[in-house]
């Protein structure tokens, strides 16, 4: 198939560090094209990928701080897109509603992949008003706040399959992962390692929107000893980081729409104990692959199980589940159909 993906600007595609939208885009691309397939990536210039690239402006946004209005470049990728859009038999936006005005009255076949929290109450309003679009949610869970687009599936996210693998060395800490911010509850992680006598190793972006948060909640958290905070980490460095890890903590505080981080671990053995929020029971296989919990107390009790759970079976349980060539085929299936259903162009006859 002819394929464009369509990625935000505001990283590149693989993003440096941080971007969970970013590396999902690269996986996907990356893997169709092993498929054979032609695909063509709308992204920013710095960029890296075996498809086709259409550099829509020289660096990501948020590296090039000669931009302040960010809607600009978007327009023009938006508009990039259009003047292309028959070279393809799909298109594939990651820009969550933007393309639904213009692309919902053309005639290319196109879906959008949600990548975001679906429960903020000014999404409603937006949606309903948009003529009909196709989207494709990350999990069941993310859907539930809004039920107005034309949800075409659900696909979970993958990893490639020997991107993250398990290393030689000894489990000795608890480890937390992503970015520091009052929804992913770094604070709980902290409580629940100091109360389980296991040191912690925190992995963590903080963004500057954040930052007091981090000031005046965690870094004096950190202060009080057992917790080491290594900061943001890139993919080369998180197979040592995780499987090291006696477990992977997440303990959310918001109905998280995937958590690519629980994925990861699970590619390096390590197990999950998160919070019964959002995607979770759609992730972890319970007593397989980690455990669900209400509360502290039950992640607490849950670091006293780890060694139930075989980290060859994680990993095992990963290939079954989460690899980017079984992502890229259920959304191959998507794009199938959708195009099956492309409407004729109609043709002018001169008499």
């Amino acid at each position: 198939m002819r394929i464009a993906q369509v990625a935000p600007l505001a990283e590149a595609v693989p993003p440096k560090f941080y971007g969970g939208t970013e590396r999902v885009v690269s996986y996907l691309t990356e893997e169709l094209v092993e498929m054979g397939h032609d695909v063509t990536l709308f992204a920013s210039g710095d960029s890296v990928t075996s498809a086709t690239l259409d550099a829509v402006w020289p660096q990501a946004l948020r590296l090039d701080p000669t931009v302040r209005d960010w809607s600009a470049p978007l327009a023009m990728l938006l508009e990039r897109v259009r003047q292309r859009a028959e070279e393809f038999d799909v298109l594939h936006f990651h820009l969550d509603y933007w393309p639904a005005s213009l692309f919902g009255r053309h005639n290319i076949p196109y879906v959008t992949t949600l990548h975001g929290r679906l429960d903020l109450p000014e999404l409603r309003p937006v949606y309903a008003s948009l003529p009909p679009m196709n989207v494709v949610s990350i999990s069941e869970s993310q859907r539930r706040p809004l039920p107005e687009p034309n949800y075409v599936g659900t696909v979970l996210h993958g990893l490639p399959r020997d991107l993250l693998t398990p290393q030689d060395v000894a489990p000795t800490y608890l480890a937390f992962l992503g970015r520091i911010c009052p929804e992913k509850r770094p604070d709980r992680a902290i409580r629940i390692a100091r109360a389980a006598g296991m040191p912690l190793k925190m992995a963590a972006k903080v963004d500057k929107v954040d930052a007091e948060y981090f000031e005046t909640v965690i870094q004096p958290m950190i202060a009080e000893g057992g917790v080491e905070m290594i900061g943001e980490i890139n993919e080369a460095q998180k197979p040592a980081f995780l499987s090291g890890a006696k477990a992977l903590l997440m303990p959310i505080d918001w109905p998280e729409p995937f958590g690519l981080v629980m994925i990861e671990a699970m590619a390096c053995g390590t197990p999950v104990i998160a919070y019964n929020h959002g995607s979770v029971p759609e992730i972890i296989d319970e007593g397989v692959t980690g455990f669900i919990v209400e509360d502290e107390m039950g992640a607490i009790a849950a670091t006293r199980r780890l060694n139930t759970l075989p980290r060859e079976r994680v990993r095992a349980r990963f290939e079954e589940r989460f690899t980017a060539r079984r992502m890229a085929e259920d959304y191959l299936s998507v794009y199938e159909t959708l195009a099956r259903s492309r409407r004729p162009r109609l043709r002018l006859v001169s008499g």
